[in-house]
């Protein structure tokens, strides 16, 4: 058999360190998930619906697709659906990237634009995050001929951190009309900071050179059924569905997103249940002699000096962070928020591994 090079010298996919204790005594603070749980809506809506699995869902995600454009103003044909806001990255790569291609991107940001863009021949082009945060003139500077996509994460995972109005619309006005800006906007629920861009007006106007990734993984909390979404032109969404598998989104994430989606309450818990973990860690970890990165989002990155050796103690304890080096940012972990009772347990052993 013949191998490709590229796909050859990708790092193999290593599974999470298992921990001393029993399932049950573990305290999972390492992928961002909604510690609420589930929308009560959507658990409602799989019930009424796991009687019909013998069926093939909508290849098209048709209802789905029509309630998200109903939500940001934009027609059905401006609306992608996927089995998780993962597979539209890797979608997007297969769509755009020929072989030496380029893909612009941050390092310190969400890694698989990395994995993606090299697990098809592409050439990925990092620059460093500047104060943790995405330096938007020198990703611009570094865009050349070959650059066909500019991957921008804002909020950024894994540092939490965004980037204002001004600077994104600075951005788009200097990105060539042939380089698609894909900004990923999995955290944007959470956001607080006044100047976040809005940029659905671009797609309305008929902007063909972004589009926005979302997630229903994240607020909303079906993170295990795997379901993510994107806004763009017409064409470019007509391009990349040519690439999707017919059926890529179960007919379960189908109904749950749609129930979703109409359970502002649920959103409404989340986003307070944010804001008040984000204060409560920015207070503890400065009590413990760290400096957390101030965040937009449902985690907080904070550099602990030896990122494994900490995520090492921390799951001897019963905790999973993720640590950082493996993304460009050593010495730093990410802590997704848990419950106010696992925050509190997390503190306490974080301050006994310090």
């Amino acid at each position: 058999m013949q191998f490709k090079d590229y796909i050859t010298k990708l790092p193999a996919y290593k599974p999470p360190k298992l921990i001393a204790q029993q399932a049950r005594d573990v305290v999972k603070l390492s992928s961002n998930e909604n510690a609420l749980g589930p929308s009560p809506r959507a658990v409602e809506a799989l019930q009424r619906a796991v009687n019909n699995v013998h069926r093939y869902p909508d290849f098209s995600a048709g209802a789905l697709r029509q309630a998200l454009a109903a939500q940001a103003g934009l027609p059905s044909e401006s609306v992608i659906c996927s089995n998780g806001s993962d597979e539209l990255v890797f979608l997007l790569c297969v769509a755009f990237l020929r072989e030496d291609d380029e893909a612009v991107m941050a390092n310190g940001t969400f890694i698989s634009y990395l994995l993606r863009t090299l697990e098809v021949g592409g050439r990925a082009v990092q620059i460093p995050l500047r104060d943790y945060t995405h330096d938007l003139p020198a990703l611009v500077q570094a865009i050349t001929p070959q650059t066909r996509l500019l991957f921008v994460c804002n909020p950024n995972n894994p540092t939490g951190t965004t980037n204002g109005a001004a600077e994104i619309h600075k951005l788009l006005e200097q990105v060539p009309p042939d380089v698609l800006v894909v900004m990923d906007e999995a955290y944007i629920e959470y956001v607080t900071r006044s100047d976040y861009p809005d940029l659905l007006p671009e797609l309305r106007n008929g902007r063909r050179n972004v589009i926005l990734l979302r997630t229903f993984a994240k607020i909303y909390g079906l993170a295990g059924l795997r379901l993510g979404y994107a806004y763009g032109h017409p064409e470019v969404i007509s391009y990349l569905d040519r690439a999707r598998p017919t059926f890529n989104v179960n007919a379960l994430a189908q109904v749950a997103g749609i129930a979703a989606l109409s359970d502002t309450e649920h959103v409404e818990r989340s986003r307070a249940h944010a804001a008040i973990c984000r204060d409560f860690f920015a207070r503890e970890l400065a009590a413990l002699g760290l400096q957390p990165i101030a965040s937009e989002t449902n985690f907080v990155a904070v550099d602990v000096g030896n990122d494994d050796r900490v995520s090492d103690g921390l799951r001897e304890r019963g905790f999973t962070v993720t640590p950082l080096s493996g993304w460009g940012l050593p010495g730093l972990i990410r802590i997704s928020f848990g419950t106010e009772e696992e925050n509190q347990r997390f503190m306490t052993a974080l301050a006994d591994v310090l």
